[in-house]
């Protein structure tokens, strides 16, 4: 792909219903990143960016009981993964049980992001994962 000099950044938005199913997520996300080739020049980050897609999405999905909305904005210095959901619900971070089938969602994005953060909305809110590619000549 080449990039126009003048673009600032670039995004996608899409709705995901709960009928979807985060597969649908996880191949959508991967697509826009191939674009920028990141495929190519940070396959790791790029894995990153997908699981943290798809723990996201399942948040909204599961503790939510909502469509998501699933945003990414890559402005050459940052990829921000945002998710919206219906739910006022803030997520945090919990120790989960070492036989907990769940509960490991967030501290997943903390380890996988390099920051996130939540923003209440007037109709739920949005949790935003930045992800910050590596330097020049360096892969993932």
């Amino acid at each position: 792909m080449v990039q126009d000099p003048s673009m600032r950044a670039v995004g996608w938005a899409r709705t995901l219903p709960i009928s979807s199913g985060v597969k649908e997520a996880r191949d959508w996300t991967r697509e826009h990143l191939e674009t920028l080739g990141w495929d190519r020049t940070s396959p790791d980050l790029l894995d990153s960016v997908v699981l943290a897609v798809s723990e996201l999405v399942t948040n909204a999905h599961v503790h939510a009981h909502s469509d998501a909305q699933l945003i990414l904005t890559w402005d050459e210095k940052c990829l921000h993964v945002t998710v919206h959901d219906a739910s006022s619900h803030v997520p945090e971070q919990r120790a989960a049980d070492d036989d907990a089938l769940g509960g490991r969602g967030m501290l997943l994005i903390d380890a996988l992001a390099d920051e996130w953060q939540t923003r209440p909305c007037p109709r739920g809110k949005d949790v935003t994962a930045c992800f910050h590619p590596p330097a020049p000549g360096r892969t993932a």
